[in-house]
């Protein structure tokens, strides 16, 4: 009954080996009760942008690895649903309905730009479609600069949030091992609930039809048209859902940074960002959006201070102190990467799932042995 019910939630898509299992509920338990285990605010911010970028990760792989498109865009629908909650709370104030109106305005100028590129764009071929979405993302970020009146230019915007989300409000006065029930403590778990949701929504549709549809599009485009499905239109409609994800993922971080400009949400090095974490987790599995973001965002936030650490305990080699300087991350942090890939060249979750496959193939051709 209960692996039963587990393969409805995970939509068929159990995770095929016993580590990644593991890992996974670590992972679930350590983001449900980041606020209790890690306590401080460098902590629980790092625990919100886990959740923020395992939505953006997993809707970008929807696109890169269940249908082989490469998209330069995706961080302009990210940067359109922060927008949306920024600019809706600065010119309406810091109510419930301004955030709703946000939220919906940014959906359906996602929906309407998303198929607009869609239609457009998705009929030219692998690198023509990757340059177009390029472009068209370079000119949404000047654009965004630009309009200073509405989006603050490079400033960006800083904005409140309803009195219940808000640090100053105060659930108790007495505290909870040790963490405070406050509207900041709401706000991770609303973050986390939506987080979880959409993470389940993405997995039921990898594993539908529809989603079956797009990884036989990704193997063989050509074959696919043969048997007489649509490609444009299942590609269109990929591109269409993979940005209104990553819209909600943009609305997610606007509400809790309190703010949104141009490199929060619209920076370059965000796509470079989502890359390196699809790579690293797996293509075509949204597990690996998970493992993934939990592995490079943890790397990123915490390696400076491991080389510092380390650069302090080895005073006495003066070389290795000066290599290990934390002034350096950003070197270790490429060397980690170039070794993961060489290590884990399907990534983290696809060689887990191979070394349990290949376990199993091996236990079940010594159980046939006579």
């Amino acid at each position: 009954m209960r692996t039963h019910l587990l393969n409805r939630v995970l939509s068929n898509d159990l995770p095929r080996s016993r580590w990644l299992a593991l890992l996974l509920l670590a992972i679930l338990l350590g983001l449900a009760f980041a606020p209790f285990i890690f306590p401080g605010v460098k902590a629980l911010s790092v625990a919100a942008k886990i959740l923020v970028f395992i939505v953006l990760v997993a809707s970008f792989d929807l696109l890169l690895g269940y249908t082989g498109i490469v998209s330069f865009a995706h961080t302009m629908f990210f940067g359109i649903g922060a927008y949306g909650i920024a600019i809706a709370s600065v010119h309406t104030g810091a109510t419930w309905g301004s955030l709703g109106l946000g939220f919906v305005l940014s959906l359906l100028l996602t929906l309407l730009l998303s198929l607009a590129i869609g239609l457009f764009s998705l009929r030219v071929r692998a690198i023509f479609f990757a340059m177009i979405t390029l472009a068209v993302a370079a000119a949404f970020q000047t654009l965004a600069s630009q309009l200073s009146e509405w989006t603050g230019g490079e400033d960006g915007l800083s904005f409140k949030l309803p009195a219940l989300l808000s640090p100053s409000t105060e659930f108790s006065q007495e505290p909870l091992w040790g963490v405070a029930l406050d509207g900041r403590l709401l706000c991770y778990y609303l973050l986390f609930t939506a987080a979880l949701l959409q993470f389940l929504m993405l997995l039921r549709v990898v594993n539908s039809p529809f989603g079956r549809v797009l990884q036989a599009i990704r193997e063989n485009e050509f074959r696919a048209e043969a048997i007489g499905y649509r490609v444009v239109v299942y590609r269109t409609l990929s591109s269409v859902l993979s940005a209104l994800f990553a819209c909600v993922a943009g609305a997610m971080l606007a509400i809790w940074l309190r703010y949104n400009g141009p490199d929060t949400s619209l920076s370059f090095e965000i796509m470079m960002d989502v890359l390196l974490i699809v790579v690293i987790g797996g293509m075509g599995t949204v597990y690996g959006a998970a493992v993934g973001a939990v592995l490079f965002l943890v790397a990123q936030s915490y390696l400076q201070d491991l080389l510092r650490l380390a650069s302090d305990a080895s005073q006495a080699w003066p070389a290795v102190s000066a290599l290990l300087s934390p002034d350096r991350w950003l070197l270790w942090l490429g060397l980690l990467f170039v070794l993961s890939v060489y290590y884990f060249p399907t990534g983290v979750v696809g060689r887990l799932r191979s070394w349990a496959a290949l376990r199993n193939a091996t236990a079940q051709k010594a159980a046939n042995v006579p």
